[in-house]
């Protein structure tokens, strides 16, 4: 591959693509909104674009074979504050592609798309859309984008509807864990897989607790090897009682299906920031 473009690359999890994505292409081009990202890796430049803006992301892609998408706000938050980099910012990356000529768009979806169905339901890749928040609304409108680019432009997705791609810090990550070293590998499968069409896939490690059925993404390739178990002694040792009347606790989207729409989900969730520095 000779051209390949990461957008939220200096989000934490950007952090965690930006090395082994700059091994798989002659010109890794990093972005994101900040003007500089630091030291960078070996075959790897830094763009700064704003996903709201039509013309930073079509020179952005210029010369791509594949963009892979995780730029936007990573968090519920007035409809009119997502607007123009997570609605918006996502047609401007697909009509780029197409308009480029690029063969696939690899994006960050989310299990917020889905949110609102009750975790006592093994749902599939093929359940229905059913947003927790104007940020899960924000994804349902980047897949239904993707599959459209592809019915009627030809333009290949992968959107990857990743669970908790974070330290496990509470009982439902014993679930929704994606490590990142499973963050990668999904990545990778997902550019390196010959032919995907239209396709979504659960960001999820292999986790005895998980709570969604990925078969469909078998042919990808992807296998996750990392489990949450480890952890589960530990943290339900140390968790609340449970409260099933709870939305934050009964459905799939965690503490987004409880949350007020507008506001913070991440406020409640403890993540830690554990980002990846370039040694």
């Amino acid at each position: 591959m000779k051209k390949l473009v990461l957008t939220g690359a200096a989000g934490r999890l950007g952090s965690y693509l930006r090395e082994p994505l700059s091994k798989i292409a002659d010109n890794l081009v990093s972005s994101d909104l900040v003007d500089d990202i630091g030291t960078l890796y070996p075959g790897e430049t830094y763009q700064r674009a704003d996903l709201a803006v039509y013309a930073d992301i079509h020179e952005l892609l210029e010369g791509a074979d594949m963009v892979v998408h995780f730029g936007a706000i990573g968090d519920e938050a007035p409809f009119e504050t997502l607007l123009g980099p997570n609605f918006v910012g996502a047609y401007n990356i697909w009509e780029a592609a197409y308009q480029r000529g690029l063969k696939r768009v690899v994006y960050a979806s989310s299990i917020h798309a889905v949110g609102m169905h009750p975790k006592n339901q093994f749902i599939g890749t093929d359940a229905p859309h059913r947003p927790d928040t104007f940020y899960g609304l924000a994804k349902c409108f980047a897949e239904d984008l993707g599959s459209m680019y592809w019915d009627k432009r030809g333009v290949e997705s992968v959107c990857m509807r990743i669970l908790s791609c974070a330290q496990v810090t509470n009982a439902r990550a014993l679930g929704s864990w994606l490590s990142y070293d499973d963050l990668i590998h999904l990545v990778e499968t997902s550019i390196n897989t010959p032919v995907t069409g239209f396709s979504v896939v659960y960001g999820i490690s292999n986790n005895h607790r998980a709570p969604v059925d990925n078969a469909k993404a078998s042919f990808l390739g992807y296998r996750p090897k990392d489990n949450a178990e480890q952890f589960a002694e530990q943290i339900l040792a140390e968790a609340p009682e449970a409260d099933p009347s709870d939305a934050g606790q009964f459905c799939h989207g965690g503490p987004f299906a409880s949350t007020d729409l507008g506001s913070s989900g991440l406020a409640t969730m403890n993540i830690v920031n554990d980002a990846k520095t370039v040694d």
